[in-house]
């Protein structure tokens, strides 16, 4: 299983130069480091330097520039690499690992006509008038997981805001949703975590152990809390769910179980990964300029313009893969058809010619990112997410105006697809 690691020994591509793969290696090193981690601005500027559209060392290409990867993500031509892609691929043991086959069952891997199927099914579940609903609830979670803080920061004096409230807030708003105890939280934040290598890029064999471990352990959980729930059923969005998929399948147990399988899996697991990152990452970029959370403070109707600063300036994903349905071209470069390509979202949100001077977090910048996707799989939860992220910021600029990092954040160095932030210390 090659690695971004060990991609140096990947024969030259047709049409690529030699200096132009290695650079790519190279800057895909840098972002598995720990400083392309804290930092991947200059990466961004490199790779888009090379153009709107790169070869990728394994073939395929990252694309790099706004337009280009708004007209992959929204683009009817470009589909996610799906089984039926898989099937095709001539690299079987990566496509047959079992962590990999879970997830490309769920929506984020579903192509037409089952993956509108399965939207369907969900309707709108963050729409406004349901986020106002919500707000309260969530409001009342954050005021306490802040308490949770204070407490610690008076004890300690010091405090990790990850794991004490960027973590919890995701796991403890799905749960309530969903209808998951928090005696269960630790136990699925665990294996979240582990399970997706799975989706990175080029996941080595270790990290595919790792995630197939996890996905036991998933598959076990979401099982029963199914079979528990068919026996009890509550007020909640998996009931609701099971009720949908048995009337659909009304002579078909398996397939009304599987599919409520997938989609409670999926959103889970889904909600917890980007929204804890964009939490630590609109903490750490608030208080670590002091002048920020006070100007913030002094204007609290601008919140909304700076979570989405936030999410253009650091998106909580770095990569996102399509799939080109048919032979197409892309910024000028033809591509045949299943060729693959990796959209770059914060490249994209750092083109100048999108987002003039994209260096410069500026929270009344009103641009444009595409943190949440686009088109068919824009992400179903970004509502949720941004409620989440405005009731937290609210409450903490009111209740710790002098709350500073006491070390910049830390991060999961494995990954290059979905971040993880594992630390970010805080005090007052």
């Amino acid at each position: 299983m090659t690695t971004v690691g060990d991609i140096r020994g990947i024969s030259a591509i047709p049409g690529t130069t030699t200096t132009d793969r290695r650079a790519v290696i190279s800057l895909l090193r840098r972002l598995r480091s720990s400083e392309g981690q804290s930092n991947p601005l200059p990466i961004w500027s490199d790779l888009r330097s090379m153009g709107d559209v790169v070869r990728a060392p394994w073939g395929g290409y990252f694309v790099t520039g706004f337009e280009a990867c708004s007209q992959v993500l929204r683009g009817r031509n470009w589909l996610v690499p799906d089984f039926a892609w898989q099937e095709r691929q001539g690299d079987q043991e990566r496509w047959e690992a079992p962590a990999t086959r879970e997830m490309t069952r769920t929506l984020i891997r579903l192509n037409a006509p089952a993956h509108t199927c399965q939207r369907r099914s969900l309707g709108n579940p963050f729409d406004r008038s349901s986020i106002e609903d919500m707000r309260p609830g969530i409001a009342a979670l954050v005021s306490g997981l802040l308490d949770g803080l204070a407490d610690r920061l008076r004890a300690e004096g010091e405090a990790d805001f990850v794991s004490l409230v960027a973590e919890q807030l995701p796991i403890h708003t799905v749960g309530r949703w969903i209808g998951i105890g928090p005696e269960d939280h630790a136990r699925i934040l665990s294996f979240t975590h582990r399970q997706v290598y799975a989706q990175e890029l080029l996941p080595a064999k270790s990290e595919l152990a790792i995630s197939a471990q996890a996905t036991l352990e998933m598959r076990a959980y979401f099982t029963e809390l199914i079979e528990h729930r068919r026996a009890n059923p509550g007020h909640d969005a998996l009931t609701g769910w099971i009720h949908h998929w048995d009337a659909q399948y009304p002579d078909d147990r398996e397939a009304a179980d599987r599919i409520v399988y997938d989609l409670t899996m999926f959103i889970t697991i889904a909600s917890l990964e980007t929204t804890s990152v964009l939490l630590a990452n609109i903490a750490w970029l608030l208080t670590q300029d002091p002048s920020r959370a006070e100007w913030l403070r002094q204007h609290p109707e601008d919140i909304d313009d700076a979570i989405e600063e936030t999410l253009r300036y650091d998106p909580p994903i770095f990569v996102n893969s399509r799939i080109a349905a048919d032979d197409t071209v892309l910024a000028g470069v033809p591509m045949a058809k299943d060729t693959t390509v990796h959209v770059l979202y914060g490249s994209a949100a750092h083109d100048p010619r999108r987002n003039p001077d994209p260096g410069a977090f500026d929270i009344r910048r009103g641009g444009g990112h595409l943190a949440f996707g686009g088109g068919a799989h824009y992400c179903l939860g970004a509502g949720l997410a941004r409620l989440e992220a405005r009731e937290l910021i609210t409450q903490l600029l009111e209740r710790f105006p002098t709350l500073r990092p006491s070390a910049p954040p830390t991060y999961d160095t494995t990954r290059v697809v979905f971040r993880r932030v594992t630390s970010l210390k805080v005090a007052v």
